[in-house]
């Protein structure tokens, strides 16, 4: 695919490294030449625009790409005006990023279906790391629903995923579960490190110890109860 990132600070630079790593062609667009120049070497293309204005929007190959992100978050106009001029331009996807709830609800008028709240999400994802014990990684589908990776507590260790009953008592699903195994090195003796891996699609019988991954998917609130319950 093809993507236009504008505003090249953190966040807009990240992305376009982390989408070129995964083999798609990223043009990025920064109206400060020093930041074009610190990543043109990493990306596709890079140019030095300022696109708050309709000339800079009009040079850019926008019928020639899937997506545009507006990045820009030191400059809430800057954004504002840049995301206005690329939905008056009807590119085929136009996500824009917000930096507070003002920004946001201006987004939402302007009928921006895709907004983007890094510093916000990432709060959440971190908040909801550390304030339930045994979270390792989460991933939130929606602001109700994620999948999760937390570590097995000693009370489900020698039990089936039956047995715990967590659809039936807990309504959350087992997508799978990762076992710490040993691997041994090119001189076939084994590391001191473990090593999970994926055992598959979780099944009703099978079993969990003391330390496993489980990758669990459900409502926030039943998982948090979940974890609660079984500490």
């Amino acid at each position: 695919m093809k993507f236009i990132i504008i505003g090249l600070g953190n966040f807009g630079i990240s992305l376009a490294l982390k989408l070129t790593e995964m083999g798609h062609e990223v043009l990025g667009v920064d109206k400060q030449m020093e930041k074009v120049d610190e990543i043109k070497d990493k990306i596709a293309m890079a140019f030095c625009l300022d696109c708050k204005y309709q000339e800079a929007v009009n040079s850019l190959p926008l019928k020639n790409t899937d997506v545009v992100i507006v990045t820009i978050g030191e400059d809430e106009g800057a954004n504002l005006l840049t995301t206005a001029l690329l939905k008056k331009a009807g590119v085929p996807r136009l996500i824009s990023r917000a930096v507070s709830p003002i920004h946001s609800t201006i987004l939402e008028a302007m009928e921006i279906s895709e907004i983007v709240r890094p510093e916000e999400e990432a709060a959440e994802h971190w908040a909801k790391k550390l304030s339930v014990e045994g979270i390792i990684d989460s991933f939130e589908l929606t602001d109700k629903y994620s999948i999760i990776e937390v570590r097995a507590p000693k009370s489900f260790s020698g039990k089936t995923v039956e047995q715990i009953g967590f659809s039936k008592n807990y309504n959350v699903l087992v997508l799978t579960i990762m076992k710490n195994v040993k691997e041994k090195n090119i001189l076939g003796i084994f590391r001191r490190v473990t090593k999970p891996q994926i055992q598959g699609v979780a099944k009703a019988d099978s079993i969990i110890i003391e330390g496993d991954t489980l990758v669990l998917y459900g409502h926030n609130d039943d998982i948090q109860n979940l974890l609660k319950q079984n500490k």
